[in-house]
C-alpha cells in the first residue's frame, strides 16, 4: 500500500479557558493536522507545535515548513509495511519531532486500519496482554490567579470525575501552593509540574515539599539538564518525573544509568512519535521505572492515539489525557468524556484512531491547507 495523497492543515481554536504555565499565558491554540490517504484508507495526525518556541523550539511555522518541504515528500509514494519502518527515513532531518510525530501517528492509524485492528491492538501486539480497555487519566491546572482560585479550580475538577490534579509552578508561585492544596485535598492524588523552571541551587524550595506527600514533582531543572537532575534526586524525597528533557530513547536510557529520575512523562509527540514512545515504554518498563502519557492541548485526533499508548501495561501512572472538553467548546472530532466513577477514559475500540473527523468543523477552524500527491 502507497501512500498517496496528504493535506496538512493549519487549524486555531480558541481554549475555552486561558491555560497559564511557566512558559507564559495560552488563549489560542494553533497546531497541524495530517490528513493521509492510501489503498482507499483515511489515517490523521495532529503537530502540536503552536505559536510560540516556549515548550519546544518548534512552532506552527517552522513545523508546516518541515513538514510540507522535507518530511511529506519523503513518506509521499512509500510502500507502507509496518509504522516503525517509516522512522528511519525521516533520519535525514535532525531534530523536529513535533513534526515527525504527526506523520508517525498517522502511518500508526492507517497500518492498524488496513489491519483491522484499532490503534491500542495495533500497539500492543508484542506484548502478552491486550490493551486495557479504559485509562486512567488526571487533570493539569495552569497558574490561576491566586491561591484561592487554584482551591476552587481543583474542587471543580474533583466534582467532575477528576482524582489526580498536576498544578503548575514556578518561581515564587510553588511552595504556599502545594502546602495549601494538600491542606485542603489532604487525600488527593497531587503532582507538580515546573516545566524547566529552576535551578539546582533551588533545591530547598524542593526538600520544603517532602512533607506533603505528592505523587510527583515534574522537570523542576533545565530541559535538557539530565545530569542537574541527577544531582537533585538524592536530595529531594518526592519522586522525580522527567519531561522536556526525554526526547529521545537514547535520553531515557541515560537518564535512568545516571539516577536523573523515578518516573518519566512520555508525550509521543516529543519523541518522534508512537514508535519512539514504546521503545521508550519499553526501556522503563525493563527498568522497572514508571511511565505515563503527557498531553499538549491536544483535539480529538491527538488525544485518540495517545489514549492507545496508554493502554500499554506500563503505563500505570494517570496521563495527562483528560476530556477535551477541558479545552475546546466544539472539538475537530469525536470528543472524549471521562469516567465520573473512577476517573479513567475509555479507550477508543474502533479501527485505527477510532473517532469521526467533523470535516465541517475542521474547514471552519483552518486558516490555511495544503495538498501533496496526486488528486
Amino acid at each position: 500500500m502507497k501512500i498517496e495523497q496528504i493535506t496538512l492543515y493549519h487549524i486555531s481554536q480558541e481554549l475555552v479557558s486561558p491555560f497559564v504555565t511557566s512558559f507564559g499565558r495560552q488563549q489560542q491554540r494553533d497546531c497541524l493536522i495530517v490528513r493521509l490517504q492510501a489503498g482507499g484508507l483515511t489515517a490523521w495526525g495532529e503537530c502540536v507545535a503552536t505559536n510560540d518556541p516556549g515548550y519546544s523550539y518548534e512552532t506552527v511555522v517552522t513545523a508546516w515548513h518541515v513538514l510540507s518541504d522535507f518530511l511529506i515528500p519523503a513518506l509521499l509514494r512509500q510502500e507502507i509495511g509496518e509504522p516503525d519502518a517509516i522512522t528511519p527515513s525521516f533520519d535525514f532531518v535532525r531534530g523536529h519531532p513535533l513534526a515527525k510525530a504527526a506523520l508517525d501517528q498517522a502511518v500508526w492509524d492507517l497500518t492498524a486500519q488496513r489491519d483491522g485492528l484499532s490503534l491500542a491492538q495495533k500497539l500492543a501486539q508484542p506484548y502478552d496482554a491486550p490493551p486495557r480497555a479504559r485509562v486512567a487519566v488526571g487533570v493539569s491546572i495552569g497558574i490561576q490567579a491566586d491561591i484561592p482560585r487554584t482551591l476552587e479550580t481543583i474542587a471543580t475538577y474533583l466534582a467532575q470525575g477528576y482524582r489526580r490534579i498536576k498544578l503548575k509552578i514556578k518561581p515564587g508561585h510553588d511552595l504556599a501552593l502545594a502546602q495549601a492544596a494538600r491542606r485542603a485535598f489532604p487525600d488527593l492524588a497531587i503532582m507538580l509540574d515546573a516545566n524547566s523552571a529552576y535551578h539546582l541551587a533551588d533545591a530547598a524550595t524542593f526538600q520544603a515539599m517532602d512533607e506533603l506527600n505528592l505523587l510527583m514533582l515534574e522537570q523542576p531543572l533545565g530541559h535538557e539538564d539530565i545530569y542537574d537532575h541527577s544531582r537533585l534526586r538524592p536530595q529531594i524525597k518526592t519522586p522525580l518525573c522527567l519531561d522536556e528533557s526525554i526526547t529521545t530513547p537514547d535520553h531515557a536510557r541515560a537518564a535512568l544509568a545516571l539516577g536523573a529520575c523515578d518516573i518519566i512523562n512520555i508525550k509521543p509527540s516529543r519523541v518522534a512519535g508512537w514508535t519512539h514512545a514504546r521503545q521508550i515504554h519499553d526501556i522503563c518498563r525493563a527498568a522497572g521505572i514508571p511511565v505515563w502519557v503527557g498531553g499538549m492541548l491536544e483535539t480529538s485526533v491527538g488525544r485518540a492515539a495517545q489514549l492507545a499508548l496508554a493502554a500499554l501495561p506500563g503505563f500505570i501512572l494517570p496521563g495527562d489525557i483528560s476530556a477535551t472538553a477541558r479545552y475546546y467548546a466544539a472539538d475537530i472530532a469525536t470528543p472524549f468524556f471521562v469516567n465520573q466513577e473512577d476517573s479513567t477514559i475509555s479507550v477508543p475500540v474502533g479501527p485505527g484512531l477510532g473517532i469521526e473527523v467533523d470535516e465541517q468543523r475542521l474547514q471552519a477552524v483552518t486558516r490555511r491547507q495544503a495538498t501533496f500527491g496526486a488528486a
